[in-house]
């Protein structure tokens, strides 16, 4: 049983994954609570499907972008159980897992996050070979300079407020978002990449794997 964990935002998500299928999932608005809510909700997923820590097999956590204080509770839950029980690591970049909740498209996808003083993180992909792949590292921008760039049609997923929906609706010929639930960032999609970077073999160490951090926009 694989556990992934995701404490990036604002909103965190966790998730039991078998390898087949989403066992258990938990997704909600934590309001900076990371540090007390993450191991009692772990603690309730195993315990609702009768386990315990001895029969994870593995822990998947969300690399960043994101809050500094979300990213270090989830990845020193990540490594900790990691180093204790002598389960394989994978970090897989936040964005990345936004992109891979959505289907098939011909246009560019746009993953994003709220960043706080009206700055986002954001990146740009294209579907290729079955799968979303990142045409950029993440960066840090805000919505008037994230629409200034959009010139082709382009989906926009994550976290996307008020102020973000009002600059994407001016774009209305070139933009199209999504609608809230499809928004949603789950833990259960950051699951099923660690399976398949696993199953490939690519794991991270835990000594060396580090958050992604992202500077002020210049």
């Amino acid at each position: 049983m694989l556990v992934a964990i995701d404490t990036s935002t604002d909103y965190a998500s966790l998730a039991l994954h078998d390898g087949f299928q989403v066992r258990v999932e938990h997704t909600w608005e934590s309001q900076r609570n990371h540090t007390v809510e993450l191991l009692p909700r772990l603690v309730a997923a195993l315990e609702q499907l009768g386990l315990g820590v001895k029969h994870l097999s593995g822990v998947a956590v969300a690399r960043g972008p994101g809050s500094f204080t979300g990213l270090r509770v989830g990845m020193a839950v990540a490594k900790g159980l990691s180093l204790a029980r002598g389960l394989p690591l994978v970090g897989i970049p936040t964005l990345d897992v936004i992109a891979a909740a959505q289907g098939r498209s011909r246009h560019t996808l746009c993953t994003v996050l709220q960043a706080g003083r009206g700055r986002v993180c954001a990146a740009t992909y294209r579907w290729r070979d079955g799968r979303w792949h990142p045409r950029e590292e993440p960066r840090l921008t805000t919505w008037q300079k994230l629409t200034d760039e959009v010139a082709s049609p382009t989906l926009f997923c994550g976290e996307i407020d008020p102020a973000g929906a009002e600059a994407l609706a001016n774009l209305d010929d070139l933009v199209t978002f999504l609608p809230a639930a499809a928004r949603l960032r789950r833990a259960g999609f950051l699951a099923e990449e660690a399976w398949r970077r696993l199953n490939l073999g690519k794991t991270d160490d835990p000594a060396t794997l580090t958050p992604i951090y992202l500077q002020h926009p210049t």
